[in-house]
């Protein structure tokens, strides 16, 4: 489902922990770190597809989350070619998102990446709020800087200082501390199934894919 100008309706979901961290989730197969996204099927509200898409890729249901803000219009972001099916080509142009920023209400262990027979991701782990954009494909950097800056004054605590351009995947460990490429398992959970890359930026592939995300 396309609009009259080539973009997909998409949701894009920034899930926080009590600390404010951000669930990162490692695309399957890729070395690709990104926030949980997917399009809006056709009769379907964001909201809707949001929770549709929240189950489906980290398998969390309406109850184990609640909304605390969204992004008041539409993101847009093209698709480069060389990331489009030829058969989409001259007519796909690529992804408009309404973000929403939810509380994790749950557990670590409710989150399932495996929830369905297809899943989106390999491995995740909690963030800083401000990403490392250089981790994130480059196209889709300037939508991410968008709905971070936009949906940061809703943060419950913690400063909102303008930190996603380091270049560093910085995580926190249990007590709170920085920490630098942690090892597997510190500040981490991982669920069945699940592996743990601790420094994806050290094996970056930008041109990782083929088809549209």
């Amino acid at each position: 489902m396309l609009d009259r100008d080539g973009f997909r309706p998409n949701v894009g979901i920034i899930l926080l922990n009590q600390k404010n961290q951000v669930f990162w989730g490692k695309r399957i197969r890729t070395h690709s770190w990104q926030f949980p996204q997917g399009g809006i099927d056709r009769g379907e509200t964001p909201e809707q597809a949001m929770f549709r898409e929240l189950h489906e890729e980290v398998g969390l249901q309406p109850e184990h989350v609640r909304i605390i803000a969204r992004t008041r219009d539409w993101l847009r972001y093209e698709v480069p070619d060389r990331y489009i099916r030829r058969d989409a080509r001259g007519h796909y142009k690529g992804q408009k998102q309404i973000w929403y920023l939810l509380q994790l209400t749950g557990q670590d262990w409710n989150l399932n990446l495996r929830a369905t027979n297809h899943p989106e991701f390999d491995a995740w782990r909690w963030n800083d709020y401000w990403v490392p954009l250089d981790v994130v494909v480059e196209f889709k950097r300037g939508v991410y800087e968008m709905a971070l800056t936009e949906l940061a004054r809703f943060l419950p605590r913690h400063d909102h200082r303008n930190r996603y351009l380091r270049s560093g995947m910085r995580g926190r460990d249990h007590e709170g501390h920085d920490m630098e490429a942690p090892m597997p398992g510190a500040g981490i959970e991982l669920p069945p199934g699940a592996t743990f890359e601790p420094d994806p930026q050290s094996s970056l592939n930008p041109q990782g894919g083929k088809h549209a995300p």
